[in-house]
């Protein structure tokens, strides 16, 4: 479950977002594609499609299983829904070089993956 301190908000538009002290959503019915892209403005990245294809795999993983993937099971979402090539660690490094489960899972108003620092 997401947390609930509010470290910081995020304004998008005319609203403005909690997040809690590591930029994850507060409440994830907040999310919206536009949110991600202020999320990922403010970290000086720009979502490609490649990008918005990953955060689909992981907005689909959490509503199977209500867990946020981390990097194994991540790699092995991508690489059924995507396929091989891109369900690789090398691509997802690419597109999310600090931490493809944890920034991957923050983009997507998920919450941080249980076993990521």
């Amino acid at each position: 479950m997401a947390s609930t301190e509010i470290y910081r908000y995020l304004e998008v538009g005319k609203q403005e977002i909690p997040l809690d002290p590591e930029g994850f959503l507060v409440n994830m019915n907040d999310w919206s594609p536009q949110v991600a892209e202020a999320m990922a403005a403010e970290e000086g990245r720009e979502l490609t499609q490649a990008h918005w294809d990953v955060i689909g795999v992981l907005r689909d993983f959490y509503s199977r299983y209500e867990a946020s993937p981390a990097m194994r099971p991540l790699v092995k979402a991508v690489a059924k829904s995507l396929g091989e090539e891109k369900g690789k660690s090398l691509y997802l490094m690419k597109l999310f070089p600090e931490s493809p489960a944890k920034v991957g899972a923050r983009l997507a108003g998920l919450p941080k993956p249980a076993n990521c620092l």
